[in-house]
């Protein structure tokens, strides 16, 4: 057995978790989502409420959550395991770990410790006893039944030299992948230190590369306004493998939500291992676009891929990441076909073994759907998170923090209940309905709950009553819409949990006449702030974070994070930026004449200099209205004018953009804040001019009058918040679509007098600064005279 010592900082370290060692050891078998095989993964949505409960029932001798750390002296290397004991206690005079495991199933069933369970917390023993110098320690595991709580224990003791023969054998099954990751880490250390920035430096990118390894060194969090032309991507992404050769971290997170800026991260990294890094990257894409299945079903009855997979995959694993590079969606897929196992779960598992992952922002802040296997044992300082397009970070927290249940599916819900013969989950139903329905009598159009007991308690005795339906019927099926229903009246609860002076529980008769309940989490830094204290440091970065005190009011509660501005190397005057001062996207002034005015515009801007244009319009109606008023002949030519449609799907969005070329002349009508407003590259001229119709400011809405009303009571600019800084930010990415690199050459009109009013004005970046006012008389000669 290695020798236990103090960590030597110079030298290299693998560290892991207690859970996911013991779990990548001991499990087996096969992928069961089944609501009726619930297991611990879903159990810990309920659990951490579960160990408070426990824990401050124990007498003062009682020590909870206590860190443990264990260190292996290798000959050229530290392990270092590390968690935290849910307590520790005496009885008598032996000392106890205590393990406590919430679960749907009655205690009854449980005859015996799980053995991954079992094994989490004599490996809990080990360490306190390797710490403390114990001859002798004992084990208590606590399983308590979530709905009921109603506990159960079973103890054990063991002397030391029993724990330490235990301890080795697992130790010694694992002891290869600690190798492999240790030569990989040290050829990242290797490569990571010569390795050159990939590029020429433009004017002012050094300095924001020093910014931001800085910042990391630091362990601050930092926010960038990143224009573009400035190279946002690798000059976060080189400093930040910089500070993994420097042994600052150990992987690196790429959050964004854009499939194009995931492909532009994957093509980032795969150009610095073009220049000598050594190391491997991995993208993590949502289930349901790498399944195999034509419907996905996530057990061994109806995927083979999920049977039998904890068995194959280890060794599936090792092959693959053999071999270092950018491991894509193509590539994981490609492996899993091979393997036959499912894709999804195995780029989550390939991800333990790479130094950087490149996901979605959910795998890192949702609470229901976050990467346990990194974030749930709290090792801190290990990660690096680089936040792509954080201004979307601000309504993407709102959704996974906030909840909502309607009166119409809950009755719904309770029809289908009757019919299933599930009496006890209808009777539930049916009192959650009574309480909806008083609350609808007390609701003319919306209105703020200061006290929503009732309704707290009914939500939690339906969650109760459904966990316990599962439990007695433990293969039921109730189809899509009732485990999409349970679920979120699962996450309804969970936020219950959380919800704190940042959260607004108000109802509301919404747009189709239905009476609907919310949880709204209005202040995300708070919830947010949990996910970011894993990291040594989080980067957020966009190229419209305007103004930045709101994002970092919104986005963090570290005190005083670092902020710049970093300056675009792109010629400016290359882009020309026109503001009409004679129309407006105002709801009072949506008329005919305003639409003919609108679509003049449009028209005298393609006819002073004809190319690729993209419009956009703060709705699908007003899109639509003008597209009615455009003179006849316009659409004589077959697709001159394409219009973005309703739910497009991935390859009906990739059809649209293919429509404009290098050597196309159309327009494009798409929707301000939709998928086409931001995160797209048309360069050249596939792209050489944005017409933004209205300031983008959101439609008034029992939302936004929430949001506006909970501003102006905590001395906030109310309108500002909910209104004018989201509208704003969403006419910045648009007109940000036209210049995308330095040869780039277009205009920017933008279609609303609003832009000129002081508040709109100010918010205008300083790119924008040298904007032009136009009328419908004129417009057309400054294009002309612009180009000329």
């Amino acid at each position: 057995m290695a020798k236990k010592v103090k960590n030597n900082k110079e030298r290299l370290i693998y560290r892991v978790s207690v859970r996911t060692f013991v779990e990548f050891i001991l499990r087996s078998g096969d992928i069961d989502s089944r609501r009726g095989n619930l297991g611990e993964a879903e159990a810990m949505l309920e659990g951490a409420k579960l160990h408070r409960r426990i824990q401050k029932s124990m007498d003062s001798g009682y020590s909870a959550e206590v860190a443990l750390k264990l260190c292996l002296f290798e000959d050229d290397y530290d392990f270092i395991l590390e968690g935290r004991a849910d307590g520790v206690f005496k009885s008598g005079d032996l000392n106890m770990i205590d393990e406590i495991k919430g679960m749907y199933i009655s205690m009854a069933e449980l005859e015996e410790p799980i053995e991954v369970h079992l094994a989490q917390a004599k490996c809990y023993a080990y360490m306190l006893a390797t710490e403390e110098n114990y001859d002798r320690m004992g084990v208590r595991m606590t399983y308590a039944d979530l709905d009921t709580y109603e506990t159960k224990y079973f103890e054990s003791e063991y002397t030391y030299t029993e724990l330490e023969d235990w301890f080795e054998n697992l130790y010694r099954e694992y002891t290869k992948w600690i190798e492999f990751e240790i030569e990989a880490k040290r050829k990242v250390i290797e490569s990571g230190t010569a390795l050159q920035f990939p590029f020429p430096y433009r004017e002012g990118q050094e300095e924001l590369v020093k910014d931001v390894y800085r910042a990391i060194l630091r362990k601050k969090n930092l926010f960038i306004e990143a224009p573009t032309g400035v190279g946002k991507t690798v000059s976060t992404i080189y400093p930040a493998v910089k500070a993994l050769s420097m042994k600052l971290s150990e992987k690196i997170f790429y959050l964004t939500s854009k499939t194009i800026v995931r492909t532009a991260a994957l093509d980032c990294f795969g150009k610095l291992i073009d220049n000598g890094l050594i190391a491997r990257v991995v993208t993590i894409t949502a289930k349901d676009k790498v399944c195999f299945l034509e419907k996905r079903a996530c057990n061994p009855i109806e995927c083979p891929y999920a049977k039998g997979y904890y068995d194959r995959v280890n060794d599936a694993t090792y092959e693959f990441i053999k071999t270092p590079g950018v491991y894509d969606r193509e590539a994981i897929i490609d492996a899993a076909k091979k393997y036959e196992i499912c894709p999804f779960e195995f780029s989550l598992d390939v991800s333990l073994w790479c130094d950087a992952v490149i996901c979605d922002y959910n795998y890192v802040f949702d609470p229901n759907v976050y990467l346990r296997r990194f974030f749930e044992e709290g090792i801190k300082d290990s990660f690096i998170f680089l936040v792509d397009e954080a201004h979307n970070m601000v309504d993407r927290g709102r959704k996974m923090y906030s909840a909502e249940v309607s009166k119409a599916e809950v009755l719904r819900m309770k029809q289908f209940m009757i019919s299933e013969n599930m009496p006890h989950v209808a009777r539930e139903l049916d009192n959650l309905n009574k309480i909806m329905l008083s609350l609808k009598r007390d609701c003319e159009e919306y209105k703020v709950l200061l006290v929503y007991s009732q309704l707290n308690l009914a939500m939690h005795r339906l969650n109760n009553a459904i966990s316990q339906m599962y439990e007695i019927n433990k293969r039921y099926r109730g189809g899509e819409a009732w485990d999409d229903f349970s679920l979120r009246i699962r996450h309804f609860v969970n936020m219950l949990e959380i919800a704190d002076d940042d959260y607004i529980c108000y109802t509301e008769h919404d747009e189709d006449g239905d009476f609907v309940v919310h949880l709204a989490c209005i202040e995300t830094a708070r919830v947010l702030q949990e996910k970011e204290n894993v990291a040594r440091s989080t980067v957020f970065f966009s190229a419209t974070l305007l103004p930045i005190n709101y994002y970092k009011h919104m986005l963090t509660q570290e005190k005083e994070p670092y902020a710049i501005y970093a300056k675009t190397s792109f010629d400016n005057d290359k882009k020309k930026v026109f503001i009409a001062t004679d129309v407006s996207s105002k709801y009072t002034r949506r008329n005919k004449a305003e639409y003919e005015r609108i679509a003049a515009y449009v028209e005298k801007a393609y006819e002073a200099h004809p190319g690729n244009y993209m419009v956009f319009f703060p709705s699908y109606k007003m899109m639509l209205d003008v597209y009615d008023e455009m003179r006849s002949e316009w659409r004589e030519e077959e697709d001159f004018i394409i219009l973005q449609t309703m739910d497009m799907d991935e390859s009906s969005r990739e059809e649209f953009l293919q429509n404009f070329g290098e050597n196309t002349k159309r327009i494009g009508f798409a929707v301000l804040g939709g998928v086409f407003s931001e995160g797209i590259d048309l360069t050249g001229d596939r792209l050489i001019g944005a017409i933004i119709v209205g300031t983008g400011f959101p439609k008034t809405s029992h939302e936004r009058e929430v949001l506006k009303n909970y501003y102006d009571d905590n001395g906030k600019s109310g309108f500002d918040y909910s209104y004018r800084f989201p509208g704003l930010n969403k006419v910045l990415q648009a007109g940000g679509r036209v210049i995308r690199t330095a040869e780039d050459k277009g205009v920017i009109l933008l279609l609303d007098e609003r832009f000129l009013q002081n508040d709109n004005k100010a918010l205008l970046p300083k790119e924008w600064e040298n904007y032009e006012t136009v009328t419908i008389e004129n417009v057309s000669d400054k294009i002309r005279t612009f180009y000329q």
